[in-house]
Parts: structure tokens; sequence; C-alpha cells
């Protein structure tokens, strides 16, 4: 492999700094991996064509002494946001041939940061799923071992970046998205702060949930990305400008981290993830952090209170997907044959089984029976957190998922059991607060393991915070593709 496929976007930088690697031969050599490996990954669903391009016009840029925060780094993009010129599917076939007019917001501040815009990378369909298994697509698949998920939806992402494809990678996280994937995959993974970064041009899904995040293999690689697509955004009316954390506040030996330990004793999660969860526990009391046990008691409603409110929402934003104004139509004789049509052909089993659930839960005499409920129960997960953070904790330690990264075609056949594959992080989503995914080991199987770290609204400082001492407590994981992954 070369020597570039597992440096940080920070080593990449220095490099092209100094004139020992430009950007046009840093994007070769992300294409030469790509064309190399992907095909038994299937991480991306497009490469963009204007790769090269653009990466010359950076070099020009840094020949020119003008140096951006992210100048020449190739990053990937979750095909659920757009890009300008360049198809934007959802992983649907209802979407097949779609190119976008304008960039997303976030896709905008990457170029305008100096980023080159690498390709498009796969997703459960919509943005649906917790295994990128229900994309039109086909699967990706996991780079530590191609017979298990990279997670979802942004197991793409995901992927590209463990595989030493790309450094820095887009995603989207409505209840773990992003986290998940990085789990699996054993990388870092964050969800913003709900409102911090723009929508505009991210294909909605659930509207309250959805925020863009960041996979990276470092901290300071994923606070280097937020930094660059974060803000308030006059075309997002929900995005906003957070304030700075007080720098006092992010000293580490007066850092404050509740263990959510009750998690660790739920149905269904792995000893290996409960004992890496601990293990990372103990690092942070070892580098000076005051850790304590704290209970969360209404996080038990969190997944049926996500699965009522996100299907709802998705009900009502997929509704759009008409085959009349973009994406597939099917030919008929009228106007509603050609609706039903079009939605029974482009929609996969996962997104009908959504929008009939969501459908269900908003008609009328069911409102008040599951999404006002579903309501109130996400106003108690926030009250759960707000209380902990009012009372001096800083941030939450939890597991980012209850098992490792689960053999292709587990969970296919059984919802249920897909969708408890989100029970810790659907929480934050619910609360609108920003977490963080961090490699903290590996199982008897080899397989990445990974803790959480959920902190205050805006308090994404203090999440780099603890990351960063988790990330010295625990080195690298050892890259799958070196000597264990041959394509």
């Amino acid at each position: 492999m070369s020597d570039l496929a597992f440096a940080t976007a920070e080593e990449l930088l220095s490099r092209l700094a100094c004139g020992d690697l430009t950007s046009v031969e840093l994007v070769q050599d992300a294409r030469r991996r790509t064309e190399e490996i992907d095909g038994s990954l299937g991480a991306f669903v497009r490469l963009n064509p204007r790769a090269l391009e653009e990466a010359a016009a950076s070099d020009r840029e840094r020949s020119a002494g003008r140096t951006r925060p992210l100048e020449g780094i190739p990053v990937a993009v979750k095909d659920n946001i757009c890009t300008a010129g360049l198809e934007t599917s959802c992983g649907s076939a209802i979407l097949r041939g779609f190119v976008p007019t304008r960039d997303a917001t976030v896709v905008t501040r990457l170029r305008e940061a100096g980023a080159v815009i690498f390709g498009k990378t796969n997703l459960d369909e919509f943005g649906m799923g917790s295994s990128t298994e229900s994309s039109v697509h086909g699967p990706t698949r996991n780079p530590w071992d191609r017979e298990r998920v990279a997670g979802g939806s942004s197991g793409g992402s995901a992927a590209a970046v463990a595989a030493g494809l790309v450094p820095l990678a887009l995603g989207s996280d409505t209840g773990g998205s992003v986290r998940q994937p990085a789990a699996f995959c054993g990388i870092h993974g964050l969800k913003p702060t709900y409102g911090s970064v723009s929508r505009s041009g991210l294909v909605a899904y659930g509207s309250s949930l959805d925020v863009v995040g960041a996979l990276a293999r470092s901290v300071a690689d994923i606070a280097r990305v937020l930094e660059v697509i974060g803000g308030c955004d006059p075309a997002d009316p929900t995005s906003f400008s957070p304030a700075r954390t007080e720098p006092e506040r992010l000293d580490p030996r007066r850092l404050r981290v509740g263990l959510a330990a009750d998690w660790l004793d739920v149905d269904g999660i792995a000893d290996s993830v409960a004992v890496a969860v601990r293990a990372a526990a103990r690092a942070l009391r070892d580098s000076g952090a005051i850790v304590g046990d704290v209970t969360l008691p209404h996080a038990r409603w969190s997944i049926p209170a996500y699965y009522i409110l996100a299907t709802a929402e998705a009900s009502s934003n997929l509704a759009r997907y008409d085959g009349v104004r973009f994406g597939c139509r099917a030919t008929r004789d009228d106007l509603e044959s050609m609706y039903r049509a079009t939605r029974g052909a482009g929609f996969g089993r996962e997104v009908k089984r959504r929008i009939m659930l969501g459908t269900y839960a908003l008609c009328a005499g069911y409102q008040d029976r599951f999404y006002a409920r579903a309501e109130r129960a996400r106003a108690l997960v926030r009250r759960d957190f707000e209380t902990l953070f009012d009372s001096g904790w800083d941030l939450v330690l939890a597991p980012t998922t209850p098992t490792s990264a689960f053999r292709l075609g587990e969970k296919v056949g059984d919802p249920l059991a897909m969708y408890l594959s989100d029970v810790f992080t659907v929480t934050a989503n619910l609360a609108g607060i920003p977490a963080i995914s961090v490699p903290v080991g590996q199982d008897d199987d080899g397989l990445p393991l990974a803790a959480q770290l959920i902190g205050p609204s805006c308090g994404e400082s203090l999440l780099y915070v603890g990351a960063r001492l988790l990330e010295r407590a625990f080195p690298p994981l050892e890259p799958p593709m070196r000597g264990r992954f041959v394509p």
C-alpha cells in the first residue's frame, strides 16, 4: 500500500505545505487505490471526473501562496448530500439520474476551504438503515472483514476512510448513521449539535433529527472538518453559529465524565463491548479526568420514540418523490397510476416500510397515541441529559453499538433486530446534542470496538478533549489493508 493511504489529513497537509507532495499526486494515488480495492468493498457509487482538475487548481492556489484549511485534500461525500453536476441518488432507484444544479452548503464550504471532492459514497436507501445493505447500488463491505457490514447508513463513507481510500468523508447522522459505521470500521465519527451544520442540500429523511457529520482517522481531522462546514447558513433557518466553549473548561484534569453504566447491562450487548467501554472509562480516569456512574432513566424509550418520529417525518419528506419533477418516472395512462407505479418501483422495501409506519403514526385518531407520545418521550430524554450536564458533568461515556460489525445478511430479514443496532446512538439525536465515536480496541475476532462520548449542546470542544484522551490511550488500529486485506 502507498505510504499516503493511512496518513491523516493533518499529516498530508504538512507534506503538501513543504512541497513533498502535490494535490494531483495525492488524488492520483487515491484513485489508483480505489480502482484496485473498491470493487470488493463498494464504498463509492461514483467518482468525481473533475477531481484531478480540482486538484490541479488547488496546487496552483498553493503555488500562488494561498493556503486554506483543507487545501488539496480529497474528501468523500455521502450520496444524500447534493453535488452540482454529479448525480445524487440517495441509494434509491427513484432518484437514479438526478443531477443537482447546486452544491449543498457543506460541499460549498469544503470547496471554499480548498478540498477536492473525490467521489460520492454508498448508503442505505435515503439513509434508512444500519448496514448499507438496502442501497440500490448493492452493499458496502467492511474493510476488516468483507463478509461483514460496514454499518449504516454512512457505510460507504466509513469504509472509504478505513480502507485508506480518502482521509476524510462526510456522512449524515439521523439516529447514529455516522457513529455506528465509524465504530464498525475502526475510525472516528462525529455527530455535531443539531443546527450547528447547515442541512441545506442534504436530502431530508427526518428533518428534526438529521445532521451532517464527519468521519476521519483522527480527532484533529474531525475538528478541522467541522470548523470548515459548521456555522449559520441563511439557506437553513434551523442553523446557527455555536458560541465558543470557555477555555478553562477544556482542561483535561478538570473533565468530569459520567459513565452510563446501566447501558452496559442491556439485553443484546456483547461482553467485549462492555469490557471495552469500561477500559475507556479507566483510561479517562488514568488521564486525570473524573469518572463516575450516571443514569439516564428515560433512555429506554429512545428506540420506540425515534422510530415513530423519524418515520413520521420520512413519510412527509418522501412524499415529493412522485416522478413528476426529477428522478425516475413510470409510464402510465393517468396521473394516479403513474404515481403508484413510480413509487412502487422506485422505493425499496425498507423505505416503503418506514413510509407506511410514519403514515400510520400520523393518521387521524393515532397522532396522540403515537406521535404526540413520542414527542413527550423525546422531551424526557433531552431533560435527562440537561439534568446531568447542569449538575456538573461535562460528558457522558457510553457504548456506540451493542456489538462489533455483524455479518452481511444477518439482520436484513429481522427489522427489529436491525433497529436495535441504534439503541445507544439515537439518544443524542433525540436530544439534539453532539456525540463522537472513538475506537477503543478490538474483539476476539479482530474487529474494531468503540465507545462514544456525548456532550452538551454546542459542546464539541469538550468532546474533542475527551476523545483526544482516548485517542492517546488507544493507538490507531492496525489498518486492515496491510497484510490482511488483499484486493
